[in-house]
């Protein structure tokens, strides 16, 4: 994961290398990386007295350059208002993937996923699940990552699950694009790079519309089938527009792609309705949610793209994750109060699994966890699992007990 991602909180990093302190924004702070990173160095993060060990990754692509990482399984380490602060991984769907379904690797950079559904597709081959199950798409076991699980995974590395006041009118589509790039980069599934089959449409514009299509189809040739062979995949991370019948089945058309909708089969499209109801009911209720989906794709003969496995996801307008009306109301709310926070997803666990909604990163001391109860409970039960104690502070809105109770105060400068 990358230590800075929007420019906001940057600055607030301080790192020593070789004994000297820089700041990100120095003037020579990125040699001082590289020359790390040439001689194998390790940058300690000074947002604690005692310091944390860093590593420095290379970034791939043609810009190139490098990067400052925190180690795996120390993110909780940090200080709740570091940009390498995460919140401890028992608190989330996270705490399950980490050490099976997913692995980094310090020597390397590169982060292996081991995933729960299938990135080819022979001919004449069904991917669906069987009748009356719930997809791959939903849930998985700790060992694999789901389809929506791996979408969590990215968004939280992208970190687009992370809120600062100063990220307000700043996080647009071309940003969320760009930083879930830049986190696939190092991580590897099924053996090649993930980066390489992910498709994120670029925001559209009339003036280049010949030059991002051409780029499409390019891309795109790594999911053209050909006869009697595996056809490979892509996977797409995008905005849905609508899901309507089309002329021969139906289509999933997607924001920023115009000129091209994705084709879905009869039964895709019953039991998507089934298992996303309640995202989709959110999704019409609120004209501030935006419904993001993934799914893998291969290209027919005709060039048509067809959607194989899909996942949605709703996200507020600032593009952060929520499961319900009651976390849309809770991050409405701190967002709305200016607050500093980050969001915790599911990955693979459950609807009834208990995690926290968010932690404040803004508040003195440790970082607030904060916990939504489900209707009809009238305490909150704050610890996910035996041996995951939290000695911080914990606030509890017990929903169908109460109204949002007052949020713990932030620090004061």
């Amino acid at each position: 994961m990358q230590t800075w991602a929007h420019g906001v909180t940057a600055a607030d990093a301080v790192y020593e290398i070789e004994g000297r302190r820089w700041r990100p924004d120095e003037g020579g702070f990125a040699e001082a990386v590289e020359s790390a990173h040439e001689r194998r160095l390790r940058p300690r993060c000074l947002c604690q007295a005692q310091g944390l060990e860093m590593y420095v990754a290379r970034l791939a692509g043609p810009h190139g350059g490098y990067i400052v990482k925190r180690m795996p399984d120390t993110g909780s380490h940090h200080a709740p208002d570091c940009p390498s602060y995460e919140p401890p991984a028992e608190f989330s769907g996270l705490g399950e993937a980490l050490g099976g379904a997913i692995t980094e690797d310090p020597a390397t950079g590169d982060t292996t996923l081991k995933l729960d559904f299938p990135l080819s597709k022979m001919p004449g081959r069904s991917l669906m699940p069987p009748a009356g199950s719930e997809s791959d798409s939903v849930s998985s076991s700790g060992t694999r990552l789901s389809m929506r699980a791996l979408l969590h995974y990215l968004w939280d590395q992208a970190e687009l699950t992370r809120w600062h006041p100063g990220f307000a009118g700043k996080r647009t589509w071309a940003t969320v694009r760009r930083h879930l790039l830049e986190a696939a980069e190092h991580m590897l599934a099924r053996g090649e790079a993930l980066r390489a089959r992910l498709y994120v449409p670029e925001p559209f514009s009339i003036a280049e519309r010949e030059a991002i299509n051409a780029r499409r189809l390019a891309q795109w040739q790594h999911a053209a089938g050909g006869p009697g062979k595996a056809q490979h995949l892509m996977l797409l991370i995008g905005e849905v527009k609508e899901i309507v019948p089309a002329r021969y089945g139906f289509k999933a058309r997607v924001k920023h792609m115009p000129d091209q909708a994705f084709a879905i089969n009869e039964q895709l499209y019953r039991r998507l309705g089934r298992r996303f109801e309640p995202e989709l009911a959110l999704w019409g209720a609120s004209d501030d949610i935006h419904m993001v989906m993934i799914a893998t794709f291969g290209v027919g003969r005709a060039s048509v793209p067809a959607i194989q496995e899909l996942c949605l996801m709703p996200v507020t307008r600032q593009w952060l994750p929520v499961a319900d009306g009651f976390e849309k109301q809770l991050l409405d709310r701190l967002v709305g109060e200016s607050r500093s926070f980050v969001k915790c997803l599911h990955y693979n666990l459950g609807r009834g699994d208990w995690i926290a909604s968010a932690v404040l990163t803004d508040c003195e001391g440790s970082a607030p966890m904060l916990f939504i109860g489900p209707a009809g409970v009238d305490e909150v039960a704050t610890d996910p699992g035996a041996g995951a104690p939290y000695d911080g502070q914990v606030w509890a809105w017990c929903r169908s007990a109460e109204p949002m109770p007052p949020l713990p105060a932030p620090r004061t400068r």
